[in-house]
């Protein structure tokens, strides 16, 4: 397999422009098979996510994460890898990879690949020797085989269950087809877990590490980053309904310490590099505390932060959420992210549509009121300190898809029990280009998911151009952003006296941000003039009236 190296001027040039560039940067998550389709199949991929690099550097984003393109048999979209040194057929090829990166430095924007450390796919070659070979197989060793429990070791090793429900066990047979151990997977039955104990584990990422970043990747998301190391002994938990005390308490199966001995060690590596390359944690812990210990000096350089995530639209809970952050994060010296959406919950114009509900709704609640909430929670969003992600179409103020029909849905978690409830695919519907075509400009075959009709009123051509289009929003913010670094910058805001239900901070660079949470208008004295805003808002003889839901951005 033939690796592309970066060129020595391209990673010079980045050198020079890197420090620290990924404490305040805005970047921008695609969903390779969702977001633009380059040969016409039905499935978005590199070259069509190549072709629309233009539109995210006009955006103003710093950086691309891409989620994987990675040869997979896509159990799971992508997240059950096969082989992390190839690209499926249906993204495209190697080649098409380096041209991407390559485009995509030229243009000033940085790429960050998805990394799948936890769990391979059952099709990659070490499983499938492991079960070839049979209980003899040291391949084995590498996974977390067990033998059962029972007479005949007919119940599963311990009483894990899978994210996506059911055990988290399945049972294999042996060469000669009698029923033999039993392997774990905390998603998928195609998902089986690494068992990083093993040192070949650590040494084949090492490697894969090493292959991405000689190809001129930026850095890496690493996923189910809280999970790769397991309890000693993998102890009962004692329970059903696991799914529930996710979150809440530290799991023999996730946030264990020993994965930041791991991530020591590939700190060293991202640091041989040039250009400032970095790894970001998806780690869901029960605070922010426990995720601030991913981000420590020798460790990660960013963690999701799930907690904002999670958190209502209510004035009192987002204040307590963004101290606790920034509190959390200081003592590391890390920057604190911000995120509203991504490929895994309902996007926030859905989310925010109604009462409060959790990450996963399953209703439209009420269009009007969820896209006014959005659009003043992004500008909230992009006020505070430290490094934002944004998930394609947002920017367009996309909702979920509530009424996928259930042949068409893909969420392997759909239809299962006490899982996830598998309704993730209302994310990850393709997004509009066009106002016309069979696909709104995804793509000349169609979408792999069935678009809504009134979609072609929310594309890029649609907004482009329209003054208070939420494109145009997200535009001006960015650009808004670019303009003034204290925006970004720093580790603190300063918390301003304002009416209850209303957020209103000042950050340096003489700039104010206020938040009217509330469903009714909010009289406030003008801070400044105004330099961006959610919705209208015309200040009259030193005071100014915040209409419901809106979010103002003020120089001082």
């Amino acid at each position: 397999m033939t690796q592309y190296l970066a060129d020595a001027h391209d990673t010079a040039d980045r050198t020079a422009a890197a420090a620290d560039w990924w404490r305040d940067a805005v970047i921008y998550q695609v969903y390779p098979r969702s977001f633009a389709d380059g040969n016409g199949d039905g499935m978005g991929d590199l070259p069509g996510v190549r072709s629309r690099l233009p539109y995210l550097k006009d955006l103003g984003v710093d950086a691309v994460w891409l989620s994987p393109f990675y040869a997979s048999p896509q159990a799971d979209a992508g997240y059950d890898v096969a082989d992390y040194r190839a690209i499926d057929p249906m993204f495209g090829t190697l080649l098409d990879a380096d041209a991407l990166i390559r485009d995509a430095h030229d243009l000033g924007l940085r790429i960050i690949v998805d990394l799948v450390p936890n769990h391979s796919s059952d099709a990659h070659e070490w499983f499938k020797r492991a079960l070839k070979e049979g209980p003899q197989s040291p391949l084995r060793e590498r996974y977390h085989f067990r033998p059962g429990k029972g007479a005949d070791g007919e119940l599963p090793p311990n009483d894990w269950e899978s994210i996506f429900g059911g055990p988290a066990w399945t049972r294999t047979h042996n060469p000669d087809g009698t029923p033999g151990d039993w392997y774990l997977h905390l998603f998928a039955p195609e998902q089986p877990d690494f068992n990083w104990e093993h040192p070949a584990v650590a040494d084949e990422f090492r490697s894969i590490l090493r292959f991405w970043l000689d190809m001129g990747v930026d850095g890496f998301r690493v996923d189910v980053a809280h999970g790769l190391v397991k309890a000693a002994g993998l102890p009962d938990i004692g329970g059903s309904d696991q799914l529930k005390l996710l979150g809440n308490d530290v799991m023999p199966f996730f946030d264990q310490d020993g994965v930041h001995e791991i991530y020591r060690s590939w700190r060293t590596i991202l640091d041989e590099y040039p250009g400032d390359r970095i790894a970001v944690a998806e780690a869901w812990t029960p605070t922010v505390e426990r995720t601030a210990n991913y981000v420590r000096p020798d460790e990660l350089h960013q963690a999701f932060n799930f907690q904002y995530l999670g958190t209502h639209w209510d004035a009192a809970e987002l204040r307590e959420v963004v101290d606790a952050s920034l509190n959390a994060m200081r003592p590391v010296g890390a920057p604190a992210t911000w995120v509203l959406s991504n490929h895994d919950v309902t996007r926030h114009a859905t989310r925010f549509a109604g009462p409060p509900a959790g990450t996963q709704i399953r209703v439209p609640g009420d269009r009007e009121l969820g896209l006014r909430r959005a659009r003043a929670a992004t500008l909230l969003m992009l006020a505070l300190p430290g490094s934002a992600y944004l998930y394609q179409g947002e920017e367009l103020g996309l909702p979920d898809v509530t009424d996928l029909p259930d042949e068409v849905r893909q969420d392997p978690a759909f239809g299962r029990t006490e899982g996830q409830d598998g309704f993730r695919d209302g994310c990850r519907v393709p997004i509009p280009w066009t106002v016309e075509g069979t696909s709104y400009g995804f793509g000349a075959g169609g979408s792999w998911l069935p678009q809504p009709d009134s979609w072609a009123g929310l594309s890029v051509e649609a907004q482009t151009g329209v003054a208070d289009s939420t494109l145009e929003l997200y535009r001006g913010a960015l650009a808004a952003r670019r303009e003034h670094p204290a925006l970004g910058a720093g580790a603190e805001v300063e918390w301003l006296d304002a009416p209850e239900g209303v957020l209103a901070f000042r950050r340096a660079g003489g700039f104010v941000c206020t938040v009217n949470t509330t469903a009714a208008a909010v009289r406030i004295p003008a801070p400044g003039r105004v330099l961006l805003a959610s919705a209208a808002v015309e200040p009259v003889d030193g005071e100014a009236e915040l209409p419901a839901d809106t979010a103002v951005w003020w120089t001082v």
